[in-house]
């Protein structure tokens, strides 16, 4: 009961310091995916229909090329972009209302940005992190800014934590008390730092060990990349009366405290290069292992150190997306890989309540808002799902050009980044 109270009371408090009109991050107000929308007679529903002339608020184009979630505060919208060769990055902040560019500015020249080898990544993929009067822009190695949100000012910025993305950056920044929480998975570098989010010190930094499967007689790397990157943005819970923060790696997966920086756990597994989110819910923690042989573990909270073998409760590996973030809505969990395999697990017991096939490929993760699931594929699909133990799709809506950007949603309100554009998507009329 205790555990129970302890748990409400941190969702309380988090939830306290959002407004039901803003989406400050990544997956959302929680970290999860879910909109948290105003209830009774404030309560606007999001359309089910949609298309280039239908329910459209207004559309911007956005230059360069860039996968970054927008985030929303108050009044302002704020993404990064940045050109094709990664020489200039930009920050940009958009009217919630009028949809007018109020800021684009250049805030990071790279003189010399190592080349993505693939057309599935930029240098502008991680999302921005906002809360009130700051914004806090990252774009990897190559720099992060803390703007303020009123005057535009950069207030602090830092451009000397190392790490070779190889393939791009891509882990998002999270805020967690008085620290940004940032991740670097490397080629070369894979640590952990939080910064103080006032002056941008650094508070700590954990530099990981993982059991990486890629090492030769003499322990060196038989190659260089893919198989020590990762992509994941970090995941915070209340567990065992103390937050641990959630982080999936290559070849191990990490629980650490965002207060200290201290491992707590760690389970290995045989993928990389993991980009979905872990999740916590039911007394479980759900980890995504990532690319090679992509498997959901199902975690029992409360060891110490390595505990691959004594604390997976049970796996699931069929169709598992190593891109895609889940959602958890109620007992069930949802998850879309690549190839457009969309399944509906048992979030309790991992048995497969049901599986299907979306029109498409997926990069964008889901997200839950007005009671409907919300899958964006790269050609401009936006299937709205249902949720619940059948599959029952709503409604395909198509926009002209595709998604590797997760949607936002805020009350009546649904914001989609396509390769070019961003949309303001709302009713219009009755």
């Amino acid at each position: 009961m205790k555990k129970r109270i302890l748990t409400i009371y941190f969702i309380v408090v988090m939830s306290a310091l959002i407004s039901w009109s803003d989406w400050p991050q990544f997956r959302g107000p929680n970290n999860d995916g879910h909109a948290v929308l105003q209830a009774g007679e404030q309560a606007k529903p999001l359309p089910v229909e949609f298309n280039e002339s239908t329910n459209v608020k207004w559309k911007i184009p956005i230059h360069d090329l860039g996968w970054c979630t927008p985030v929303i505060m108050g009044k302002q919208v704020w993404l990064t972009t940045a050109s094709l060769d990664g020489r200039k990055m930009y920050v940009l902040c958009i009217d919630r209302e009028s949809g007018e560019i109020l800021l684009d500015r250049q805030q990071f020249n790279i003189e010399s940005p190592r080349p993505l080898g693939n057309d599935v990544n930029t240098y502008a993929s991680p999302s921005c992190v906002i809360e009130e009067g700051r914004v806090y822009v990252h774009f990897g190695s190559y720099g992060t800014a803390c703007i303020d949100t009123k005057t535009f000012k950069t207030l602090w910025q830092r451009q000397d934590l190392p790490c070779n993305h190889f393939r791009g950056p891509a882990s998002s920044p999270i805020l967690f008390e008085d620290k940004l929480i940032l991740t670097f998975d490397g080629s070369d570098y894979q640590y952990q730092a939080a910064l103080n989010k006032i002056t941008g010190e650094t508070i700590w930094k954990t530099d990981r060990d993982s059991n990486f499967k890629d090492l030769d007689n003499e322990g060196k790397p038989k190659r260089d990349g893919d198989l020590r990157k990762a992509y994941c943005t970090p995941y915070i819970a209340m567990i065992d009366n103390q937050p641990q923060m959630l982080v999936a790696a290559s070849h191990t997966s990490f629980c650490y405290d965002p207060r200290s920086g201290e491992e707590i756990w760690r389970i290995d597994h045989e993928g990389y290069s993991i980009a979905s989110m872990s999740l916590y819910g039911h007394g479980l923690i759900y980890i995504f292992t990532g690319r090679s042989r992509p498997d959901l573990l199902a975690v029992q909270p409360g060891g110490k150190g390595d505990i691959t073998k004594t604390h997976i409760k049970w796996k699931y590996n069929k169709g598992v997306p190593s891109m895609c973030s889940p959602i958890m809505v109620g007992d069930l969990i949802y998850f879309v890989n690549n190839g457009g395999v969309i399944t509906c697990l048992d979030a309790k017991t991992g048995e497969e309540v049901w599986k299907d096939r979306l029109k498409g490929q997926y990069y964008a993760s889901p997200i839950f808002a007005d009671n409907k699931l919300y899958f964006c594929n790269v050609t401009g699909d936006v299937t709205i799902i249902k949720p619940g133990r059948k599959m029952n799709i709503l409604k395909i809506n198509t926009l002209s050009d595709g998604f590797m950007s997760s949607p936002a949603a805020i009350n009546g309100e649904l914001y989609l980044r396509t390769k070019s554009h961003l949309y303001r998507i709302e009713q219009i009329g009755s």
